[in-house]
């Protein structure tokens, strides 16, 4: 029975590798648009959870700082195989990106990547995938005209005011909203997750989270160590950001180019290259780290900016099961995943659709890959290789 079992685990992680370096090599367009990737991954194609669950951890990951994209990956990867799962979800998913930014920084710095057709295609892809992602959650999260009343509120509240801390407030009235409406809701049907991380790891982990982010930078003062500076710099980028990955890049700034780490013109060098490759955005941090001290420091760069993502999630999972099985919080959470489908939406438009549908050629290209997604059901890889290719003939255009 025991090397059933581990052959089982075995078999699991594996999996779970296999599907998130996939989700790494292909998921290119930001946050927003690695979500919809995940939703036709993981919850139609392969059902390793169900609509309402998935929903409620994005709306977790929305809520916490950090990268949301990662954090609902990792959860998953918990989920499915435990904390190795969650590791190894995370290295499928991070790596492709992590060793491309690092060649960039080594061999390739300074190459012009911006206006490359391909990656144009590759942006019009995004406006494709999340289009799908978004009309899926509408259907399931936004079925009467309160939910709906509450996902217009978050959109306009989103686009409106675009700041750091913009999403938050929205989660956050959007939830006091739906408890006000739902409180009486009996619907008892959410299937219950189950989350294979102690209640006393999870509180190991929250509080080495508070306590690097009170040490680190006391440290930093007492000591003269390059490395611990990095990785406190890097540490503290990953804690406060929200909003995802695109929110960090004027954060990691303000945090090398004044302080003589880099200079403006390597920190931009590297900027087009963060949009060019696929998967997270805060894999950037890899770069800044390779051009300051080589392959290391970009490991070291990207362990720091990620490790508060695996604190936080690791720290919140076990008890967000009980949390939105309450009924006290369950209408709450109704509240929170209509404002989440808002916010996708408001995200679909800006950045996703006003930097990728430029001209009537785009859309045209995008009503087709969206076809050939929705309607054709192709994977989702002949999709991406089809923008890259679509792409780069229609820069000869």
């Amino acid at each position: 029975m025991k090397n059933n079992r581990e052959k089982g685990t075995l078999s699991s992680l594996l999996e779970i590798l296999m599907v998130s370096s996939r989700l790494g090599l292909t998921s290119f367009g930001g946050p927003i648009a690695h979500l919809g990737y995940f939703h036709n991954e993981y919850v139609r194609k392969r059902k390793w959870m169900d609509e309402k669950s998935y929903a409620d951890l994005v709306a977790l990951c929305q809520f916490l700082p950090g990268p949301a994209s990662s954090q609902v990956g990792i959860g998953i990867g918990v989920m499915r195989g435990g904390i190795l799962g969650g590791i190894v979800s995370f290295i499928g998913f991070t790596l492709p990106s992590v060793v491309a930014m690092i060649t960039y920084a080594i061999i390739l710095q300074g190459l012009d990547v911006g206006d490359v057709g391909w990656i144009h295609g590759l942006k019009i892809v995004a406006v494709a995938v999340v289009a799908h992602a978004v009309l899926g959650m509408a259907n399931n999260l936004t079925p009467d005209l309160k939910r709906k009343a509450i996902a217009l509120f978050a959109l306009i509240g989103t686009l409106m005011w675009q700041t750091p801390f913009t999403q938050v407030g929205v989660i956050i009235i959007s939830a006091l909203v739906g408890f006000l409406i739902y409180r009486h809701h009996t619907d008892n049907n959410d299937p219950k997750i189950q989350f294979p991380v102690s209640n006393g790891f999870a509180v190991t982990c929250l509080v080495l989270f508070f306590g690097l982010l009170i040490l680190l930078p006391i440290l930093r003062e007492v000591t003269s160590l390059n490395w611990i500076a990095m990785f406190d710099s890097f540490y503290r980028s990953g804690s406060l950001v929200f909003g995802g990955g695109h929110v960090v890049l004027p954060l990691l700034q303000g945090e090398f180019v004044p302080t003589g780490w880099l200079n403006k013109d390597e920190f931009l060098a590297g900027y087009g290259a963060a949009q060019a490759v696929p998967g997270p955005l805060f894999t950037f941090a890899a770069y800044l780290g390779a051009v300051i001290n080589g392959w290391k420091g970009g490991v070291l760069a990207t362990f720091a900016i990620f490790l508060p993502a695996f604190l936080l999630i690791l720290g919140s999972l076990p008890f967000w099961d009980s949390l939105r099985r309450n009924p006290k919080i369950k209408g709450a959470l109704m509240g929170v995943n209509a404002a989440v489908v808002g916010i996708l939406i408001a995200a679909f438009y800006q950045p996703i659709w006003t930097s990728s549908i430029l001209a009537p050629i785009d859309f045209a290209f995008a009503a087709i890959l969206f076809s050939m997604l929705v309607y054709w059901k192709l994977p989702p890889w002949v999709i991406v290789v089809t923008g890259a290719i679509g792409g780069s003939l229609m820069a000869l255009i």
